[in-house]
């Protein structure tokens, strides 16, 4: 889909010769000449985003026709910057941050931006340090980001003008630009896996309820309880702390009548589904034959090394990271943007949600009866 400014061929300005005191042709020249946003222009420069083919030769056309250089933009694209831009968190243990970081890092390095990155840690006089060292050294854009998607107050950049994007993180301050992945479209792809799977009694064990992520998710898990005709039953949905301890407390209170007891478990993160999970094993519960489980956030750490490896929502956040740099290229250009986008999660299925159909497991046995007589 293409920006709504661009114009048609036959709508095409003249040839427009750069404004007296530039060394040459810039991008907004070239956004003149061809009828089209700057943001459009970068677009087509670096062969991203969605653009008409009549729309990318137009631009190519007004480049080649006012000598306009694109290795400019691997220095800046406007006079005077600085090819850096900052990176603040308080997320200490880089969770959430590395992630996102290096998504961003592969996304600029295509312009030669590098990234100063800077740690908070929820300390507002730290944070405040932080900005006017990054003002000091001439950033030409901001991130923030955070280790929860939550509303936080807006970063304070006086009067620069300063392109700014809080990347699982939100600004309290209108007209805020944010990124964030979808909760809600993550729970709804867990919950539907878990129908689909042939569980009818599903159980969602969370975290605290002040967390927006825990109203989204919960609000994903209903609804698709709701489009497979499953009536929700709120005894099935525990809210506690992110952590395994809360996992392992939630299913003793949901397995205390067998009678009553879940087939399935949506978990709020994987903390909590590998506390679950291990006391499930305890109880002498089958997992995934008598009672499947998905978690959400798939921290390779900890799925990778539950028995069995646990399914689990990602939430994408290397292509957040990717996606907030190309953004912030194009805030650089001069675009803006505003509001809350969220990025589609994906759903990665391992052993704990999906039990083998028998000529799998069959396949199976002949595979370690092989490596037993080995």
């Amino acid at each position: 889909m293409t920006n709504a400014d661009d114009k048609p061929p036959e709508n095409r300005s003249k040839a427009v010769a750069p404004r007296a005191g530039r060394l040459g042709p810039t991008i907004r020249d070239v956004a003149r000449v061809a009828n089209v946003s700057i943001g459009t222009v970068s677009k087509a420069l670096h062969n991203s985003g969605s653009l008409r083919k009549e729309t990318r030769a137009r631009v190519l056309e007004a480049v080649a026709e006012l000598g306009f250089r694109p290795n400019e933009l691997a220095q800046s694209l406007h006079r005077g910057a600085s090819a850096t831009v900052g990176l603040i968190s308080n997320d200490s243990f880089g969770r959430f941050t590395m992630p996102i970081m290096e998504g961003l890092e592969a996304c600029l390095a295509e312009r030669r931006i590098a990234v100063f990155m800077c740690n908070a840690t929820d300390d507002p006089e730290r944070e405040r340090q932080h900005v006017e060292q990054l003002l000091s050294k001439r950033v030409d854009g901001l991130i923030v980001t955070s280790r929860r998607a939550d509303s936080r107050p807006r970063i304070d950049l006086g009067e620069t003008g300063l392109p700014v994007i809080y990347v699982f993180s939100q600004s309290d301050a209108p007209g805020s630009f944010c990124l964030l992945p979808d909760d809600e479209g993550g729970a709804r792809l867990a919950t539907e896996h878990l129908i689909s799977q042939g569980r009818q009694r599903i159980a969602h064990i969370t975290g605290p309820e002040r967390f927006e992520a825990v109203r989204l998710r919960r609000k994903g898990y209903t609804k698709s309880l709701a489009m497979a005709g499953i009536e929700y039953d709120a005894s099935l949905c525990l809210t506690g702390s992110w952590s395994e301890a809360w996992g392992r407390e939630a299913v003793d209170r949901l397995f205390a009548e067998p009678a009553k007891a879940p087939d399935a478990l949506f978990c709020g993160n994987d903390q909590i589904a590998r506390g679950a999970l291990d006391a499930l094993t305890l109880r002498g519960i089958r997992v995934p034959e008598d009672v499947a489980i998905v978690g959400f956030d798939n921290w390779e750490v900890l799925t990778n090394a539950t028995r069995p490896p646990l399914s689990s929502v990602d939430m994408n956040l290397y292509e957040l990271g990717r996606e907030a740099g190309r953004h912030l290229m194009t805030m650089i250009d001069g675009e803006t943007y505003g509001g809350v986008s969220r990025l589609p999660c994906t759903l990665v299925v391992r052993q704990s949600s999906q039990v083998a159909d028998a000529k799998e497991q069959a396949g199976a046995k002949g595979i370690q009866e092989g490596h037993d007589h080995a």
